[in-house]
């Protein structure tokens, strides 16, 4: 049966011609993308600069200074163990049996919220974690406009605020189709049009790679 698993040679071989074959149109167009935010290296190295967190704060003072104040505060809670531990957490649910309760945190439950669309909202939610001992979410997830996001100071604030606190965070690109373009949005294939990318126009590929290594960067 697992044999039924192997990939054969033949097939990669055909995906690497694809790759690099140097007549194609598709792989141009993507290598002269990539190019406008230099090689892999610099790409990441320029991404490694822009998650600094005193970068970060700059771009927040540029845009959204107001913000400062909140990101100061959860830096000051963070530091002085204002939030709940899982342990303590834990024994607040379950009282003493917890101390002799084994758990599997390997597959640990990520407590998610989806979609966090305003930086202000932040503070408010561990406001509430702190005065009722209630666990923050780990995972962020948002889908308002990039651009709009972008230009009042929303975006550096709330990604300063998730490494502040350790949380990941996912961001909902706006080349996604709901401009019109995928004809499969707002019916009973929403879902297959807006995560599987199917009936994306073909150029949506490079914007999606363009927009994404512009705030990659």
């Amino acid at each position: 049966m697992q044999n039924l698993l192997n990939i054969n040679a033949h097939l990669l071989a055909s995906v690497n011609g694809v790759l690099l074959d140097p007549t194609s149109r598709v792989m141009q167009n993507f290598l002269e993308v990539v190019a406008k935010y230099g090689t892999p290296e610099a790409i990441n190295r320029k991404h490694r600069e822009a998650r600094k967190m005193e970068n970060l704060f700059k771009h927040v003072q540029e845009r959204n200074p107001e913000a400062l104040k909140d990101l100061h505060w959860l830096i000051a809670q963070r530091d002085r163990g204002a939030f709940i531990s899982v342990a303590e957490y834990r024994h607040k649910v379950l009282g003493e049996a917890a101390q002799h309760m084994a758990f599997k945190d390997d597959l640990a439950v990520t407590l998610e919220v989806s979609a966090l669309q305003y930086f202000p909202w932040v503070r408010v939610m561990a406001e509430q974690a702190i005065a009722n001992r209630t666990l923050m979410p780990g995972r962020y997830i948002a889908v308002r406009k990039m651009k709009e996001s972008e230009a009042d100071g929303d975006l550096p604030a709330i990604v300063a605020a998730l490494d502040i606190i350790g949380a990941s965070f996912v961001e909902t690109l706006d080349t996604k189709g709901t401009d019109g373009s995928n004809p499969h949005l707002g019916g009973a294939a929403t879902i297959t049009g807006y995560f599987g990318g199917i009936g994306q126009p073909n150029d949506h590929a490079l914007q999606w790679l363009d927009e994404f290594l512009y705030y990659y960067t």
